[in-house]
């Protein structure tokens, strides 16, 4: 599978602006042969834009600006993920990111459950234990936002149940580089899976994102890393790596998870 990650500056409270470039970026993937799109967090609504508007701009999982999501979808035949605030059934508003495959279904949506710091937790209610495995493409692919590949438990968890790929829309910060150019290429060699870091760039209020999206593979390699400016990574997935990872380092294999279960 060939996949597309964008990087950009972002577009704080222009959802129809962030439509339009989504619809270009999504157009873009397709001509360089890509069947998936990755987009950071919060893409549709930007990232640091206060309760007010978080509530203001908050849809259920498949509301309108998701509709307008499939329609991109199935217009360029392509997989997108994409970040954005949702309301849940309950009234609570989420963190998300939504999988809408090329034919426009929902395979998976998931609800960001480590909230980062203040900026976070004023505006949403944390996830809840709900983290999918989903098929796409002959893959099987799970589902991050950011500050949740910073707890190696998740990336784990979502390894053990079969994830080979895994998705991390982000809206990482100045002066966490680190995380960027370390963690994520950790997280992606422990687990032998494939792993999309996909951020911002520029700034956003008092925000400096620090760029730096990656594609990487399940031996930690980079296979595509942006610097600080917008772009379009690419890169090629091969299931053979994989199974060529977890044959090398089996970590899963290998796990007392006994030892790490907590005793009630």
């Amino acid at each position: 599978m060939r996949i597309a990650l964008f990087q950009g500056h972002p577009l704080p409270l222009d959802v129809p602006g962030n439509l339009q470039r989504l619809r270009q970026q999504a157009q873009l993937a397709v001509e360089r042969g890509a069947q998936l799109l990755v987009c950071p967090e919060m893409f549709l609504s930007g990232y640091n834009i206060g309760l007010a508007q978080v509530e203001h701009l908050a849809e259920a999982a498949d509301g309108p600006a998701a509709m307008a999501v499939v329609e991109i979808a199935q217009a360029y035949r392509i997989a997108i993920v994409y970040g954005y605030p949702e309301r849940g059934e309950d009234g609570a508003i989420y963190n998300s990111v939504q999988l809408i495959d090329a034919h426009g279904r929902s395979l998976g949506n998931y609800r960001k459950t480590h909230l980062f710091g203040e900026l976070d937790r004023s505006m949403f209610s944390p996830g809840p234990d709900h983290f999918p495995v989903v098929q796409l493409e002959g893959w099987k692919v799970g589902l991050l936002i950011c500050y949740d590949i910073e707890f190696p438990e998740n990336a784990r968890r979502l390894a053990l149940d079969g994830a080979e790929l895994i998705l991390v829309p982000t809206a990482n910060m100045a002066p966490y580089d680190f995380t960027c150019q370390v963690t994520v290429r950790a997280r992606a060699q422990e687990n032998q899976c494939y792993l999309v870091y996909a951020n911002y760039c520029g700034a956003e209020g008092q925000i400096q994102y620090c760029g730096q999206s990656s594609i990487i593979g399940p031996d930690g390699c980079l296979l595509a890393m942006a610097g600080h400016d917008e772009c379009l990574l690419l890169a090629e997935l091969e299931h053979e790596r994989v199974v060529q990872g977890r044959a090398a380092f089996p970590y899963l294999s290998d796990l007392r998870q006994e030892l790490h279960l907590r005793q009630g």
